[in-house]
């Protein structure tokens, strides 16, 4: 029987109105097993409604409190992990160990750091000669979180979670691809009394329900995840109301093997960076780079175990690689790998569909798909695929390295690998991405700012950077007589 999802608004929860129903597809069957109500403007204007409303006195709570409702929402939450994984797995397509192991975890995770965030912000004072300056931190009021379909969960309290620690109320969207989990969320958030109004998601298409949200003049902020080109959109239509806008977009992240670099867990890990949750991951290293006196080696290493990766259901517990999300993303990945062929691409491996034998046999399956072959110019090195499929490139020397790693139009991430570590210092001062790792990938550390250059995006997320776009700086001078 399908699932009928439902907004969250004003704390209760409301079915589809004029905007009827879309149909949510298990990527692992081709098959529809829920219905989510497809949302119009009239929804966000009830929404924004309800966060205008619920503002003053979510505002006005001590930090704390606003901090143990969070903290209630993530036990909540860590109580049915296991449903949540489930759901996750069955809307995304990942392996139901990676949603069980790292996506639900870290949803719950969010809320509890932005609520310890709640009760440490704090601001700055400046005293001079008989007069002192002190800056207000002030909550924004309503604004807006639309979140992607790639990480549904782990993302979309990524982003509410600083907004409410701040104080702000939100009228969330989650992705119409995925919308599973967030509607699980706002049914919790109903059944443990979270204030009403606070938080509200309202479900449908970007297009309708995004471009409400971008418009409304009473959100006073706009935080998104997602394609560059939508991305742009959004920042288009808030730069027309001076509206505050975040954007994190796509990535065309480099991986730098040298060859000194350390070699415990070093395949593992660009192996995990390529392929972990099917290559969607906006963070995936999807362009290899391989110091030349090393290349081939590594290359067949790589590439055998590409081979072997378990491509399958992901409710297998030996599924390493599950399908990718939508039958439309299926068909762009596919073109995606064509396309490197008819650029003169060298498939090593993968480069077709897979089958796999009983309930998936019509899921969306790529097998892991290695490229060589191609330069730094062409379509298959400079557009995001978000997809199984890692390019190799060789390099000679530090400079060519970097000259690869930044012929990308977008910046969001790189790894480097090299016990070099003066190496290492001066290629992350160079490259152009917001966040490097060296020796490791994936590493995250909530505390720090997290965003790209370039096409990547605007704004950082994480730790202060996120409280502080939440909020508003007001400078208040006293004069000491």
């Amino acid at each position: 029987m399908s699932l009928r999802l439902s907004h969250l608004i004003g704390g209760d929860a409301r079915s589809a109105s004029d905007g009827g129903w879309l149909e949510v597809f298990d990527p692992a069957t081709g098959g529809v097993y829920a219905h989510c109500p497809a949302g119009t403007a009239h929804d966000v204007d009830a929404a924004v409604a309800a966060a205008r409303e619920a503002f003053p006195a979510w505002s006005a709570l001590p930090a704390a409190e606003r901090a143990a409702w969070m903290n209630r929402l993530a036990d909540a939450l860590e109580a049915r992990l296991e449903d949540f994984a489930a759901a996750e797995s069955r809307d995304v397509g990942k392996p139901l160990a990676l949603a069980r192991s790292l996506d639900i975890p870290r949803a719950a995770s969010n809320l509890r750091f932005f609520a310890a965030a709640a009760t440490q912000f704090a601001s700055e004072s400046h005293a001079g000669p008989g007069v002192v300056n002190y800056t207000l931190r002030q909550p924004l009021g309503v604004v807006a979180c639309i979140s992607p379909w790639n990480l549904p969960l782990y993302l979309f309290t990524w982003k509410f979670a600083p907004a409410l620690a701040a104080g702000n109320c939100v009228v969330g969207k989650p992705s119409e691809v995925t919308p599973v989990t967030a509607w699980m969320l706002g049914e919790l958030a109903r059944d443990i009394g979270f204030p009403a109004g606070v938080l509200n998601i309202v479900q449908g298409r970007g297009a309708e329900v995004g471009q409400a949200l971008v418009d409304h003049p009473d959100v006073k902020a706009v935080s998104f995840t997602g394609s560059t080109a939508v991305g742009t959109h959004i920042a288009e239509g808030c730069a027309r109301s001076l509206k505050k806008v975040s954007l994190e977009l796509g990535g065309k992240n480099p991986t730098l093997v040298f060859a000194d670099a350390p070699r415990e867990k070093l395949l593992d890990t660009v192996q995990r960076s390529a392929f972990l949750n099917s290559g969607q991951i906006c963070l995936c290293g999807s362009r290899l780079l391989v110091e030349r006196s090393i290349y081939d080696g590594f290359r067949d290493e790589l590439v055998t175990r590409a081979r072997a990766m378990v491509v399958g259901d992901p409710a297998d517990a030996a599924t390493q690689v599950g399908p990718v999300v939508s039958k439309a993303h299926f068909d762009k990945v596919m073109g995606c790998i064509q396309l490197a062929r008819a650029e003169g691409g060298r498939v090593l491996c993968g480069g077709e569909p897979v089958r796999p034998e009983g309930r998936c046999a019509d899921g969306w399956f790529i097998a892991p798909t290695l490229i060589e072959g191609l330069g730094p110019a062409c379509r298959t090195n400079t557009e995001e695929i978000f997809g199984p499929v890692l390019t190799l490139q060789p390099f000679d020397t530090d400079q060519e390295a970097l000259a690869l790693a930044n012929a990308a139009p977008y910046g969001l991430s790189a790894s480097i690998w090299t016990t070099d570590l003066r190496r290492a210092h001066r290629l992350a001062a160079a490259i152009e991405a917001g966040v490097v790792w060296v020796n490791t990938w994936m590493n995250r550390d909530l505390r720090t700012p997290f965003g790209g250059v370039k096409q990547s995006g605007i704004g950082r997320e994480g730790g202060w950077e996120a409280m502080r776009f939440f909020t508003e700086a007001k400078n208040v001078t006293i004069d000491l007589g």
